[in-house]
């Protein structure tokens, strides 16, 4: 679904209903801060890992 591959200090919105700002990109997913959590699921910290097959960069 990606457009583009995020790169460190982008936002990004994940078909999930993450919005994030990326903090490391790996090679198949990228690590996340939460920025807003409308996906119903709920985090023991602020952080989360998305696939590079389920965001857009905004």
């Amino acid at each position: 679904m990606y457009l583009k591959k995020a790169m460190v200090g982008d936002n990004i919105v994940s078909i999930n209903g993450i919005k994030g700002k990326v903090e490391k990109v790996g090679e198949n997913s990228v690590i996340v801060e939460i920025l807003e959590n409308s996906s119903g699921r709920n985090f023991e910290n602020n952080k989360t890992v998305v696939s590079h097959k389920i965001y857009v960069v905004l």
